[in-house]
């Protein structure tokens, strides 16, 4: 079989409805049919049951788990198929909060592979649009320990205990496998994380839907999976300087950087054995191949498969996420 060439491709975004989900994924990200109450928009996925599916170019209609038996070391480099094989490593998504989220934790790999046969679910957030006097919640205000913790949670005064974050738009978090967090009503952010769909959910500000029901709790796997002794060094500080490539996280599982474009053509030569993903944050950006053009406006994300080693992006003014293994 000949395979077609690859070349930055978009994929159909997946909306999840939620409980606290809003407007904003329509109402500033632009995102077309999103219905009530969309939380959350899955850009790049391989979960189970929600593969996301290519919308531009020749291959379009093709899910990204064709691709990846297709096209294999040609999509995610060398290294990332000899760990992952037919498996894409991260999940991409924007999440739009109108109401708090459940406080919740994610599991590490050991727990996750052993309880539900799922990688962990290290994370990050970038904020993009944050209402006055919103916040995040991250670890607690407090030395804490798991009877002091168990007791807040069967009197119901978790939200004592907890980190309130005050956030604006710009600011860059790492959430840790083991932290106990809840973004907070108003909130929209980027998120890039392992490809894992599991979630601990301890504390759901005793909310029902419309027919009276709670939703479920985790309390029981929660509490072995609960990181007490964490710093709280969750906040990233990074640098915003122009037509650079300014990092803000890196960890075994990615590498995300900031790029602010501002009238300038950056150059980019692929030399990591890696697909490399642009989210773009703010404005619009083209991403120019030797063979193809793409372009990518505010609430878009792409895919440069690894095989891509030179490309070029041009923007009058335009900030990205360049997301990495």
């Amino acid at each position: 079989m000949i395979l077609k060439e690859l070349y930055p491709i978009k994929f159909q975004p997946i909306f999840k409805k939620k409980i606290w989900g809003g407007n904003k994924l329509k109402s500033v990200l632009n995102k077309k049919d999103t219905g009530e109450n969309i939380g959350e928009s899955w850009e790049i996925s391989d979960v189970e049951g929600d593969t996301s599916v290519v919308i531009n170019g020749t291959l379009q209609g093709q899910s990204l788990q064709k691709l990846l038996k297709d096209y294999k070391t040609d999509l995610i480099g060398d290294k990332n198929y000899s760990v992952f094989g037919n498996t894409f490593p991260l999940l991409i998504k924007f999440i739009d909060a109108k109401e708090d989220l459940s406080i919740q934790l994610h599991p590490n790999d050991e727990l996750a592979k052993k309880r539900h046969n799922s990688f962990g679910k290290t994370e990050m957030w970038y904020v993009m649009d944050a209402d006055k006097d919103s916040n995040l919640i991250l670890g607690f205000n407090q030395e804490m320990d798991s009877a002091k913790y168990l007791k807040h949670l069967k009197n119901n005064t978790l939200p004592k205990i907890l980190n309130f974050d005050t956030v604006q738009s710009g600011d860059a978090y790492f959430i840790e496998v083991g932290r106990v967090h809840a973004i907070g009503a108003g909130v929209m952010l980027a998120e890039i994380q392992q490809t894992s769909d599991i979630t601990y959910r301890v504390y759901d500000w005793d909310r029902v839907d419309r027919f009276g029901n709670s939703r479920d709790l985790h309390n029981d796997l929660a509490i072995d999976a609960i990181n007490f002794n964490m710093k709280n060094d969750f906040r990233v500080d990074y640098s915003k300087t122009k037509n650079k490539v300014n990092k803000l996280v890196s960890c075994p599982y990615f590498t995300t950087n900031y790029l602010l474009i501002d009238s300038e053509t950056l150059e980019k030569k692929n030399t990591l054995d890696s697909f490399i993903i642009y989210m773009c944050v703010q404005g619009e950006a083209t991403i120019i191949t030797p063979t193809s053009m793409e372009t990518i406006k505010k609430g878009e994300t792409v895919l440069m498969p690894a095989t891509l080693k030179y490309f070029k992006i041009e923007a009058k003014v335009a900030e990205l996420l360049e997301v990495y293994i």
